[in-house]
């Protein structure tokens, strides 16, 4: 998957927005992280959690990435519901078993 499987059609601006922020991060670890669980869940997203996702889109890759492969604490302010369904989204995913050995 390189890119998002959800239509302009079926969010908003602002989701729009946050999908092409998580298809294009820099790294292409969490860009194929972030997308991926962002296309699966966007649609069915409040406003709140919405707001929860685009305040951890705000952490940098590398840190973000150390809280995936369990090198860092999660900062508690991101240490939320929408981050644990991150989490568990991804457990068990060939792309998660990938990260885990690097």
């Amino acid at each position: 998957m390189t890119g998002t499987s959800v239509t302009s059609a079926e969010v908003d601006a602002r989701r729009r927005k946050v999908l092409f922020r998580a298809w294009h991060r820099g790294m292409r670890e969490m860009d194929l992280l972030l997308g991926s669980y962002v296309d699966a869940r966007i649609v069915g997203w409040s406003d709140d959690q919405l707001a929860v996702f685009e305040a951890l889109m705000d952490v940098p890759d590398q840190t973000l990435f150390g809280w995936v492969v369990g090198r860092m604490p999660i900062d508690p302010e991101h240490d939320t519901a929408i981050f644990a369904d991150f989490l568990a989204f991804h457990a068990g995913t060939e792309i998660a078993k990938g990260l885990y050995d690097l």
